[in-house]
């Protein structure tokens, strides 16, 4: 009797002392929406958006000014290359990120990941060559492991009834990073040419044109940083959940078993155990994976080939906006998805499901992209209304897909292999998201070579290949072990 009171004191011990079994007290007693909560998930997840899309409307100019163009034409080329170098380096690093992750904690993945944004997002500012500005990308991919962590933490810091609303709010950053980026690159790229009022050519950022929007981001980044230093930890690190995980030879017990009643006690020895089957061996959790691949190869595609096609001339089929335009349309519509996904699509996934809300998004954006190259014929202000409304509608879909194939995912696998299994997600996501950027600029300087094509001419081919593209996820969604998942 002694020792079992001395075994139940020193495990009620341990769990005191473990951040996840705290946590998961917090989450039985939690009564309303955790707004600290989400709010911490909120910005880590906008600082890991903000770098990869502020680039998009200077990228062309900024290739221009590295003179290793030698035609216009041949600009979207090079600036694919610039974009996707961030994606390979992210992709060759994020199984180990995750793995990190499920061994030490999301926090110092996080705090480290925020880290290196304001490091190499400022260095990628000072670049003035495109061998530097590839290295320095290809750098902050490598260990901005910030995605694939906080994806996993987000269905692990709230009870299962706003796990929707957490994931929702991972994708609603992420997709106003994808917004507010663009738009901050737009603003504040050459200042001193926009600006001359304020900045003088001879200042650091008339010598170096694309320092400022880096210098912007970095500062959010280093605001977030100092904010997550208070960020809860969520992984088990000091209880019998842990000591399972480092030891998996021995039994590993659930959090909602050691948690339930408070007590660990003589119990403990009838629990279930838990196996940890391998993730690749997961077939869920790979059709969603490779699902999630495809939108967001047609994703990022889109992203790097509707900044270079708004801001081309009218006579390759363009909209002849500067990068001052293309930032007012996406932050405009980006007020309209955030209204969106916290809004809407919450009510949405409770009424029709998650993989309804899927295949709907993937249907209707179809003929949305279709009707793009059509948009190229408007000017004025019907121009800028119609390319605001469209941009909003895309933005609303893709968001809604990638919001549920994030929670999909994180059904699919559980806590103690989230890291990895996100981690696996992100390095495959990454791979698809390298080929986009440059894949995309080479259509795009293809599709400006061939105006007078009697198939598909000019930009008309590249949105139907974004379109095929969409096709082909929307297909994949019938895979059934999705349907099974959900």
């Amino acid at each position: 009797m002694a020792d079992d009171a001395r075994e139940t004191l020193l495990e009620e011990k341990e769990e005191n002392n473990c951040p996840g079994c705290k946590i998961d007290r917090v989450k039985q007693e939690q009564r309303g929406i955790p707004y600290i909560h989400l709010s911490f998930i909120w910005l880590v997840s906008l600082c890991t958006a903000l770098p990869i899309s502020s680039l998009f409307p200077y990228l062309y100019f900024m290739i221009e000014d590295f003179h290793v163009a030698k035609k216009e034409e041949h600009i979207g080329f090079y600036a694919g290359f610039v974009a996707s170098s961030f994606m390979i380096g992210r992709a060759l690093t994020s199984i180990l990120w995750g793995k990190l992750a499920d061994r030490y904690g999301r926090k110092p993945i996080i705090l480290m990941g925020t880290f290196s944004v304001i490091i190499f997002n400022t260095l990628f500012g000072l670049s003035t060559s495109f061998w530097f500005a590839i290295s320095v990308r290809f750098l902050l991919g490598c260990v901005n492991c910030l995605l694939g962590v906080i994806r996993a933490y987000a269905s692990e810091v709230v009870s299962e009834e706003y796990h929707a609303l957490s994931l929702s709010v991972v994708s609603t950053s992420r997709g106003i990073g994808l917004i507010v980026g663009p738009a901050i690159g737009g603003y504040l790229a050459q200042p001193a040419e926009k600006y001359p009022n304020l900045f003088s050519q001879d200042s650091v950022f008339g010598r170096f044109p694309y320092f400022l929007p880096s210098l912007v981001i970095s500062l959010y980044a280093t605001g977030a940083l100092i904010a997550c230093w208070w960020l809860p930890e969520t992984l088990h690190t000091r209880c019998r959940t842990a000591h399972g995980r480092l030891n998996p030879n021995e039994p590993e017990y659930s959090p909602n078993e050691l948690n339930d009643g408070g007590s660990t006690s003589r119990g403990l020895d009838h629990q279930k155990i838990q196996s940890k089957p391998s993730l690749l061996r997961n077939r869920p959790l790979m059709a969603i994976i490779i699902v999630y691949c495809v939108f967001s190869l047609q994703e990022i595609a889109y992203s790097e080939i509707f900044s270079l096609w708004a801001v081309s001339d009218i006579s390759y089929g363009g909209l002849s906006f500067s990068s001052q335009d293309v930032g007012e349309v996406l932050a405009i519509s980006g007020l309209g998805l955030l209204l969106f996904q916290l809004l809407v699509y919450p009510l949405m996934e409770k009424t029709l499901g998650l993989l309804v809300v899927i295949r709907l998004s993937a249907v209707m954006l179809i003929p949305l992209l279709s009707c793009y190259p059509s948009i190229a014929s408007l000017s004025g202000l019907t121009l800028r209304l119609v390319i605001i409304c469209a941009s909003i509608l895309k933005n609303a879909l893709s968001i809604s897909l990638v919001t549920g194939l994030f929670i999909l995912l994180n059904k699919a696998v559980p806590q103690s292999q989230r890291g990895a299994a996100n981690g696996i997600s992100m390095t495959a996501m990454s791979s698809f998201k390298s080929f986009g950027p440059a894949g995309g600029g080479v259509l795009f300087s293809w599709a400006q070579k061939r105006q007078v094509a009697s198939f598909l001419p000019g930009d008309e081919m590249v949105f139907f290949v974004l379109n095929l593209v969409q096709l082909v996820g929307l297909i994949m969604t019938f895979i059934p072990y999705i349907s099974h998942n959900q």
